[in-house]
This record gives structure tokens, sequence and C-alpha cells, in this order.
């Protein structure tokens, strides 16, 4: 009797330990959960990274910029668009070797299939040169909805992005899910662990 109390007793004193700072971040390096989070998170070439949204083409890249003037004012945004309505998005070349090769830029209705591009684009800017480095369109989407741009530099080097139109959704990493768990397991021990001791009591009072 006295080995089962003692071996609970351990066992409260274990999930406490896991509850103070260092018992946290054992758990999380345990369970494979970032301390930060991560500097990059990529919808296909576009991606946030470095308080920067990129967008990647072969060995090249471009500053994404999007906002919608009506709605949301000047507040950018990167990847997902919040909303319907008017939307400007601006791409401004990183590297200067950009600006003699042509760009052409491609916006279609995420369908699953691209047999037949010319039917699923919504907006088309064919293949031009911008010496100025930096390329500009607008387009108004009336409806919510999944989407894919493509942009094309040269003749081979393509970036291709998904992304939604008003169906903006909190985004949460696996790892989030991973702690709620543990959360969950250290819970279950914990009540099980006084269950135990509150009868190991009562018939040690009998």
């Amino acid at each position: 009797m006295h080995m089962i109390q003692h071996s609970r007793e351990g066992i409260l004193a274990m999930v406490k330990h896991l509850f103070t700072p260092i018992g946290l971040c054992m758990l999380m390096l345990a369970i494979g959960v970032p301390f930060f989070p991560s500097q990059a998170r990529a919808h296909g070439g576009l991606a946030l990274a470095e308080d920067m949204c990129r967008l990647t083409i072969g060995p090249y890249n471009m500053h994404f910029t999007g906002y919608q003037p009506d709605s949301t004012r000047n507040k950018e945004f990167c990847e997902d668009i919040p909303a319907t309505g008017r939307t400007v998005v601006v791409l401004d070349y990183m590297e200067d070797a950009l600006r003699p090769l042509p760009t052409e830029v491609r916006i279609i209705k995420d369908t699953g299939s691209e047999q037949d591009l010319q039917a699923i684009t919504v907006l088309h800017l064919p293949p031009k040169v911008y010496p100025a480095g930096s390329v500009n369109f607008e387009y108004n989407f009336d409806q919510p909805g999944k989407f894919v741009g493509l942009v094309t530099v040269g003749d081979k080097h393509v970036s291709r992005f998904p992304f939604s139109v008003g169906e903006t959704k909190i985004w949460l990493p696996p790892s989030y899910f991973l702690i709620a768990f543990a959360g969950v397991a250290v819970i279950g021990v914990i009540i099980f662990a006084m269950r135990g001791r509150g009868n190991t009591s009562s018939k040690t009072v009998s």
C-alpha cells in the first residue's frame, strides 16, 4: 500500500514539474514544437518571410504587395485576399536581372484542372518587359472562391501560388494540436493520481 501511494505521489511530483517553465520547454521539445512562430509560411511560390511578402520565381524574387483600397484602404495582405472587391497588386523586382526579361501574369480559377487555361482565366497580362522593375494590376473579385496566380519570367521560370478570396481562416500549425493533446493527457494523469490518492486515504482511515 505504501509503495502504491509513493508511486502516485511520484506521478504528482512529475506532473507538477511539467507545469514549471523548464518542464513546459522540455515537453515542447519532446513533441517537436517550435518556441517561436516560423518566419516563413508559403503558398506555393508566395511566402511571408522576414516581414516581407516575397514571390519566388526560379532564381529570382519579387516583392509582393496587395491591398483593397475600398475596404481595408492601405492595409496590405500577403497570400489570401481577405474580402471580395477591388484588389490592387504590385510586384516589385528585387533583382536588376529581371528588368530586361518579359514577365507574364495570369490569375485563374482553381478548378482542379488546367487543361483549358483560357476558359478559367480571370485576368491575364501578356508577356512584357518592365524596365522600371515594377508590375501592377487591378482586378475586381466579385465572388469569394479559390484561385491560382501564375507569374512567368522569361521562357522557363514559373511561380505558381494558390490563394483564396473572401475565405480567410485562422491558420494553426499542427504543433498547436499536439500541445492541446499533451495538455489533456497531463490533466488525465492528474485526475487519475488524485483519485487514486483519495481512495488510498479512505482505505487508510477505515
